[in-house]
């Protein structure tokens, strides 16, 4: 792998920005790429669960993804998911990655015919990482999301032995136990970037020292003064941070989770990442002020 360094602080998971008739939007890319440094990420998260990739097509994926890389201007590092139902979809996605320039690839497991061991998941993912030898790949590890909930630590310490440019997971899973684990696998050989944004301090804890989330996106400072604290050892500020992340959290999850009520909070900071695309149902005016006034209510500021 060409100049790998291990990931710390935050990685956004981006959303991707899209026209009322549900067409991408390529140009608010760029905008979106201005506020992403100005936040002084770490890295840009591209096409995953965030940024609805099962639901674009190939192209769309490679476009979104190119821009994504030239609107960055290696002010942070651009991780594409290349994750997909299909195998083949999925090693071209990966290829195009490394052609394009991408800092590192990651991908889910499928979760329409799913593997059913360790082995059978191994398996699925080599050819991926082969397609980018290159570049660091990371198991992105969504059980709620897939269906697929295999040891990690497992795939992790045998996948190493036929994909050397596998160096961890992106762990978005509540089971804290197998995260721990993971940290500690052979003597920390493994990244294990957290992925549940309402929990951060507890990845923290176990050691972790780099997250990707959809709440970043929108809520950096809260988020920047959790890993610093947690690494000040100020625990009770670091707790009282996690608890303004859980508020906002609290309120998205009434406007349809993080997809669909992430992007509706990006459109209202102004960037225009418009709405989702069906099956997800777009925003009401109505529901704007809704939210819009929730926010308001918990000292949100825009």
């Amino acid at each position: 792998m060409k100049n790998y360094q291990r990931l710390k602080g935050m990685v956004a998971a981006a959303f991707t920005p899209m026209t009322p008739d549900g067409n991408l939007n390529l140009p608010a890319i760029d905008a979106y790429a201005e506020r992403t440094a100005a936040s002084k990420m770490a890295g840009i998260f591209v096409c995953g669960t965030t940024g609805e990739s099962l639901s674009l097509t190939t192209q769309e994926r490679k476009d979104v993804l190119e821009r994504w890389i030239k609107a960055a201007d290696k002010r942070f590092k651009v991780i594409a998911h290349v994750g997909s139902n299909s195998l083949m979809e999925a090693i071209e996605l990966a290829r195009h990655a490394a052609e394009q320039g991408a800092d590192a690839i990651a991908a889910m497991a499928p979760g329409f015919f799913k593997p059913g061991s360790v082995k059978e998941l191994i398996d699925f993912f080599a050819p991926i990482a082969h397609a980018a030898e290159d570049l660091p790949f990371y198991y992105y590890n969504m059980p709620s999301m897939t269906g697929v909930s295999l040891s990690v630590a497992e795939f992790l310490h045998e996948g190493k032995k036929v994909m050397p440019n596998l160096v961890g997971c992106k762990f978005t899973h509540n089971n804290l136990m197998e995260m721990g684990e993971c940290l500690a696998l052979d003597n920390g050989a493994f990244e294990i970037l957290h992925g549940y944004d309402e929990i951060l301090i507890t990845g923290l804890s176990f050691g972790a020292t780099a997250g990707v989330g959809s709440t970043y996106n929108y809520l950096p400072e809260v988020y920047r003064g959790i890993f610093e604290a947690m690494e000040k050892g100020e625990l009770e500020k670091a707790r009282e941070l996690q608890m303004k992340s859980i508020e906002v959290v609290k309120i998205i999850i009434k406007y349809g989770g993080g997809v669909r009520g992430g992007k509706a909070i990006m459109n209202l900071i102004g960037i225009d990442c418009g709405p989702c695309r069906l099956p997800i149902s777009p925003v009401s005016n109505e529901e704007y002020e809704r939210l819009r006034k929730d926010l308001l209510e918990i000292g949100f500021s825009f």
